[in-house]
């Protein structure tokens, strides 16, 4: 088998209604260039222009970190520690959160709850170790609707201790955007109307910043694909034509290899997953990606495309079974159980103050009274309840957590996550330990609906 080998792609983008434009990629900095060692990074929040919609049109002006979108790409292997010191040349406040990394409560960038905001003109050291390999990203907790919207937000991949056996590891980030004719990002962010429905969905998708060119591979070839989705609130739901992608890691927690449900990759905000994909088609041969989360709204996202090359081999070996992370296992027996009730919402009871709400809270701000007050180093059960008319992607803070159930019926892979996907009026159950001490946040990844008041805490003390 083949060494990794990391991969460059180009980029395009898929536009759809009145607004869209075309031409060539944008190639942003390279991926860790603002190294100052292997452990030590810099990146810098500011505006910037970017391609997204290619050569021959004008830039789109973004907020990016070191002026790409995305930011360049921090790669660092399990166990290391890190230092990555975040500038803001921003004209407003801002924060970096490391989304999925188990970080001490200090390093999380939630302002105001765990730290003071950076403003502008200031920086923030954040130090920590990754205990865990996995797919990972990081974007601010600052006005999050706004800022990832504009463009703040980045990979943060954690290499697994040994190498593992494919031929390439890539990564596509994929992202949405609201564009006017003129290739510039529509100024409505916060939309009372949006907020209270699905969220901010744009006009434009983006692979890696850019125009996603096609995938370009050799008959015989084995691929990690790393998919993240860095939008606000758009789902996707890819289809790999004449592919039988396997999905081995959720949230960057390895899982028993399995083909995605109804042959469809499904991805909420902020979630990731980690795909093997052997390419067995016939050499010459191209194959689309699509996307059908939404059915009037289908489109193709992007190609496989096969070299003339004879096959790289015949025959491939079973699939990958990743090492497991660190998370300790959960102890059902006696765990304390809590309720957690999502409300709000169009075609929903509203509270009184705000749009949406947990067990009848709506939140403003990033500081507040706990939800829930929990014991550190005792297992617990959240009974999430989605009592709304729309998806809601839930994101808990400083750890990952077991899904045990889905209505009722208990997952086949009882899989680790750190955002679960809720379908409206769907009953999930999670389950981890509390291990790590703080205030926590606790919200839905559609930034709009955390905007609009889904938010709360948890206390581990």
């Amino acid at each position: 088998m083949q060494s990794i080998i990391q991969a460059a792609l180009s980029r395009r983008s898929v536009l759809t209604g009145a607004a869209a434009v075309a031409g060539a990629a944008f190639v942003p900095e390279v991926a860790g260039s603002t190294a100052l060692s292997a452990k030590e990074f810099t990146i810098t929040a500011r505006p910037g222009r970017a391609f997204l919609v290619g050569r021959g049109y004008p830039e789109t002006d973004v907020w990016g970190y070191n002026g790409s979108v995305p930011g360049p790409e921090i790669r660092v292997r399990q166990g290391e520690r890190v230092r990555i010191k975040v500038e803001n040349r921003l004209g407003e406040e801002t924060t970096v959160h490391w989304h999925g990394v188990r970080v001490p409560n200090a390093m999380d960038g939630v302002p105001h709850l765990t730290q003071k905001p950076i403003r502008p003109g200031e920086t923030f050291l954040y130090a920590f170790e990754v205990p865990d390999a996995g797919s990972y990203w990081y974007h601010p907790h600052q006005r999050s609707f706004e800022q990832v919207g504009r463009g703040l937000y980045g990979a943060l991949i954690v290499e697994e201790r040994e190498p593992v056996a494919v031929d390439r590891d890539i990564t596509w980030m994929l992202g949405d955007w609201r564009l006017g004719r003129d290739a510039q990002i529509i100024d409505d962010f916060g939309g009372r109307m949006e907020m209270a429905m699905a969220g901010r969905i744009g006009n434009t998708v983006t692979v890696n910043g850019g125009l996603p060119a096609p995938l370009q591979v050799r008959a015989g070839e084995r691929v990690r694909l790393r998919l993240f989705n860095a939008a606000n609130a758009r789902i996707f739901a890819l289809v790999f034509r004449n592919h039988r992608p396997l999905i081995i890691a959720m949230d960057g927690q390895p899982v028993a290899p399995h083909a995605p449900p109804n042959g469809r990759v499904l991805l909420g905000p902020a979630m990731r997953l980690d795909l093997l994909i052997d390419m067995n088609a016939e050499p010459g041969s191209r194959h689309a990606v699509r996307d059908s989360f939404y059915p009037t709204r289908t489109y193709t996202l992007s190609e496989i495309v096969y070299s003339g090359e004879p096959p790289l081999r015949r025959e491939l070996p079973p699939p990958i079974y990743l090492p497991p992370n660190t998370m300790p296992e959960p102890a059902l027996d006696g765990a304390e159980r809590h309720e957690v009730a999502f409300g709000g919402g169009m075609m929903g009871l509203m509270p009184p103050h705000g749009i949406w709400s947990i067990n009848g809270v709506s939140a403003t701000g990033h500081v507040h009274e706990p939800l829930l007050h929990l014991t550190l180093g005792r297992t617990y059960v959240l009974a999430l309840n989605n009592a709304t008319a729309w998806h809601h992607p839930i994101h808990l803070h400083g750890h990952s957590f077991r899904v045990l159930a889905r209505n009722g019926e208990p997952t086949r892979f009882r899989e680790w996550q750190d955002t679960v996907f809720m379908a409206p009026r769907e009953r999930v159950d999670i389950a981890f330990v509390a291990d790590n001490p703080g205030d926590w946040m606790l919200h839905c990844h559609i930034l709009e609906h955390q905007e609009g008041g889904m938010m709360g805490v948890v206390r581990v003390a």
